[in-house]
């Protein structure tokens, strides 16, 4: 059973693929004024953000997209996000564990399950008190985040060391060595491994390795 704010989910109606949720959705996300989402990287609303796309016409809703900073490590998620900020998106990264979310004009909630034999199942919410409550809890979470041109510069170093970092600590390679092999101090190495880690929401190197193998990354 799941609970959201003291309230139980167990009787929200279960979709079992993104592509279901798109084909029982589709109306909605073709009329809406204002769409808000949140989630760890572009996989788990994959299908509906590329049919969102398609289907809606001029002009465009208002967008709110919050992401982990994991999804600005694959090339192809970041430049999304890029592009969609370009064409007027609101764009925000947070540290936060954010709850896997769309919301549709504030009336309807899509909220993302685990991930069960390959195929995650999905809830999808019309009851105004829970869709509030899930709201504010996004809401919340955008308040904290950071814009994606800022986080972009902020963390751009990173972003361009971590494919080889994450190559060096998959091949299990001594501290020292992968040091040298990227020109840096062992002391600067160590640091970024850390900072790798928490953008990777990960308290392990095996962790960290297991999380970059789910997001494609190595």
């Amino acid at each position: 059973m799941r609970r959201l704010g003291g309230m139980s989910l167990d009787f929200v109606p279960v979709l079992h693929s993104d592509e279901e949720v798109f084909t029982r959705t589709a109306h909605l996300f073709a009329t809406a004024t204002e769409i808000t989402c949140a989630a760890r990287d572009l996989n788990t609303f994959a299908a509906t953000r590329r049919r969102h796309d398609d289907v809606h016409p001029a002009p465009m809703p208002r967008l709110r997209k919050l992401y982990r900073p994991e999804a600005l490590l694959n090339p192809s998620m970041a430049q999304h996000l890029r592009t969609a900020a370009s064409r007027g998106a609101e764009v925000r990264i947070t540290q936060d564990d954010v709850n896997e979310t769309i919301i549709i004009d504030r009336r309807l909630a899509i909220l993302a399950g685990d991930v069960v034999d390959g195929r995650r199942g999905y809830g999808v919410v019309t009851e105004p008190t829970v869709v509030q409550n899930v709201a504010s809890l996004f809401d919340a979470a955008w308040r904290s985040g950071t814009d994606l041109a800022v986080y972009d510069a902020q963390h751009a170093e990173l972003r361009a060391l971590a494919p080889r970092v994450l190559e060096l600590l998959a091949s299990g390679c001594k501290d020292e060595t992968a040091a040298r092999a990227l020109g840096l101090g062992v002391r600067t190495y160590r640091r970024r491994v850390a900072e790798l880690m928490a953008v990777l929401g990960a308290n392990s190197r095996f962790q960290a390795g297991a999380r970059a193998r789910d997001l494609g990354l190595i």
